[in-house]
């Protein structure tokens, strides 16, 4: 299927992706031509415009059976209500979308004003959250990951916890401080233990790191004192984005024993705009890495998969170039999301719609795979060299801007090889100054 759109082959926003997105504009208004002020809406991407949702649902164009029943879905600036009604209605959707972006269908096409309206080029718009969040979790679910950690500061022979083989670990972060690509984060101040007095000290992280990951957003979820079985969880995930957990070391090391991270990490988690769904994702589906031993009851999926998604992290100091830091892929995952959220609701525990889960780190098993500085330099023994002689880094400097990411296909090998790009986007952030003490 061809869009009636001019795509670059290159682009993450081909038409067999169209990933869900919110934006807002300036437009011009009353008041003797005063501006307007920016109205967000609900949108998906395809190259280098954005298709707004809402223009083609008061147009009429959303009428199958499922979505004409709830006409003001994507009247809002939030796919919250949109993704609440299930997996009948987000197939529907994505069907209706493709249909009307190909280049053999004219009732968009071929209507100027109302592509005028529904139709905007990326360059003018500002990306928002596309979704409101309930609760975030992050999970442990790289194996590479958390046996590289556990050899650091534990024992090679005694790496993995005894319990990470058997559930995937996880702990609840703050949805209050997520926050959308492109918004700039502070370094954060913590209380950390002073090496040379054996004491506490507060003052500004000197450890800032990054974690690249990958998010799921929940799409249903349970009622309290129920659960998500694995094998039918991917039905409540609507989809998947690029996430940077900001983390800062010196506070974690400190503060972890014996219950986690808690200020090390609840000051920033950074999301890419753009929701990539299961269904867009589904040609990249690979077979998931054999657990072995085998899992309880609940944990186990008859149709066990991740995705063959291409992972990258740069850092782009200010003033110079961009340095390649990490190159990995989220098929090396050892805990899937279906199984984070059996594992999290098997308690009884509800989850809801616009509920993140964060998979951890999602490092490979190559030295270039390490997907922090923390891995990536080997606790600071073995700094990064940065591009343009902009020096080296053992974890991040103020000024300092993290760009992670990932896609799927768009030539080279892997499951997706021939198929057309479908990519997540930029998640980027700058790390500024801590504030004064």
């Amino acid at each position: 299927m061809e869009a009636f759109l001019e795509i670059d082959p290159a682009s993450d926003f081909s038409i067999d992706n169209l990933p869900y997105g919110c934006y807002s504009t300036r437009g011009g208004g009353g008041n003797g031509g005063a501006a307007a002020p920016p109205r967000r809406a609900l949108c998906v991407a395809l190259g280098n415009s954005v298709v707004d949702l809402g223009a083609l649902q008061r147009a009429g164009l959303f009428s199958g059976p499922v979505l004409s029943k709830h006409a003001d879905c994507f009247q809002t600036d939030a796919l919250n209500g949109f993704m609440a009604l299930g997996q009948p209605a987000w197939r529907e959707a994505r069907a209706t979308l493709r249909r009307l972006l190909s280049a053999s269908e004219a009732a968009l096409r071929d209507d100027a004003a109302l592509r005028a309206e529904a139709i905007v080029p990326m360059s003018d718009v500002t990306l928002h959250l596309p979704f409101s969040v309930g609760d975030y979790t992050d999970f442990y679910a790289s194996r590479y990951h958390a046996h590289n950690c556990g050899v650091m500061f534990r024992d090679a022979s005694v790496a993995l916890p005894r319990n990470w083989l058997h559930l995937p670990i996880g702990y609840h972060g703050r949805a209050s401080s997520i926050v959308v690509s492109g918004t700039p984060v502070q370094r954060p101040r913590g209380q950390v233990l002073d090496a040379a007095s054996d004491t506490p000290v507060m003052r500004p992280c000197a450890a800032v790191d990054f974690e690249l990951e990958v998010a799921c957003v929940m799409g249903t979820g349970n009622e309290l004192g129920s659960s998500i079985p694995a094998d039918g969880a991917a039905a409540s995930i609507f989809g998947l984005a690029l996430m940077n957990d900001w983390s800062a070391r010196d506070v974690q090391q400190w503060e972890m024993l014996p219950l986690g991270p808690f200020n090390s990490k609840n000051w920033a988690t950074q999301l890419s705009p753009w929701v990539v769904t299961l269904e867009a994702l589904e040609p990249f589906r690979c077979d998931a890495p054999v657990q072995e031993p085998g899992v309880l009851p609940y944990l186990r999926e008859a149709d066990r998969h991740v995705y063959d998604i291409n992972l990258t992290a740069s850092i782009l100091p200010e003033g110079g170039p961009e340095t390649l830091v990490a190159e990995s892929n989220y098929k090396h995952i050892y805990w899937t999301f279906p199984q984070m959220a059996a594992h999290h609701t098997f308690g009884g525990c509800n989850l809801r719609t616009g509920d993140v889960l964060g998979s951890g780190t999602c490092s490979g098993p190559g030295p270039n795979q390490r997907a922090c500085l923390l891995e990536r330099t080997w606790g600071g023994k073995d700094p990064v060299k940065l591009e343009g002689g902009a020096g080296q880094r053992t974890y991040l400097r103020d000024g300092d801007s993290v760009v992670i990411r990932g896609w799927a296909g768009g030539g080279g090998g892997g499951g997706g090889a021939g198929r057309r790009r479908v990519g997540f986007g930029e998640c980027r952030g700058k790390l500024l100054p801590s504030p004064a003490l």
